[in-house]
């Protein structure tokens, strides 16, 4: 996989330095992602199958039920911080 092209489609900005850092660990990650699919699963079942919810029935078994949402006020009587009707939160630069 090419790391340049990788970091294109992440909308990345990636210097030749980084290119070079990157490379071999994405070698590294492709290799072991390869080393995953020599493992025999056919006895193995699909992870979600094994989950269950409450009632003991499978998470793939039970229906979606929709329910009512919280609501603008009672979550925003419960934030930390409201401005206005949004959340306020810290600003990410």
């Amino acid at each position: 996989m090419d790391v340049r092209k990788v970091a294109k489609l992440a909308h990345l900005e990636i210097t030749d330095e980084e290119v070079g850092l990157y490379t071999p660990q994405m070698a590294d990650i492709v290799k072991y992602v390869e080393q995953l699919d020599e493992l025999d699963t056919e006895s193995v079942e699909p992870a979600i199958g094994g989950l269950t919810a409450e009632g003991g029935t499978t998470v793939t078994d039970r229906e979606d039920v929709p329910v009512d949402s919280l609501g603008q006020k009672k979550a925003l009587d419960q934030a930390p911080a409201a401005v206005d009707g949004y959340f306020r939160v810290p600003k990410v630069l």
